[in-house]
């Protein structure tokens, strides 16, 4: 079955720690309702440096990508009905939806 992988961009943090547990709540909830189908799940990105053609190292990212789940689904249209359900949509961020390519000879 198809992978995609979702990538969450933006967002806004928390305005309080109980509004930081409700969400978080919320989120593993959405994690837990999608069972087999969370191949990797909730992989968040911190301390993002960029590496520049010529080797240069800057601090941060240049995408606004917090981090990421890969999710098996029949299509692209089923990957991003699985997206629309994410409760990371209600803290203002975006998900990437992105189908996942096999690589000849990578298994």
């Amino acid at each position: 079955m198809p992978e995609f992988m979702l990538t969450y961009l933006g967002g806004n943090p928390p305005a309080s720690e109980e509004e930081g547990k409700a969400h978080m709540a919320k989120y593993m909830q959405w994690l837990s309702a999608l069972g087999d189908a969370a191949v990797s799940p909730a992989n968040p990105l911190k301390g993002t440096r960029v590496v520049g053609p010529d080797g240069a190292v800057a601090e941060g990212g240049q995408t606004g990508m917090s981090g990421f789940t890969v999710v098996e689904a029949e299509s692209m249209d089923a990957a991003l009905a699985i997206a629309r359900d994410c409760p990371f949509l209600e803290i203002g961020g975006s998900l990437e939806v992105s189908q996942l390519m096999k690589m000849p000879g990578s298994g």
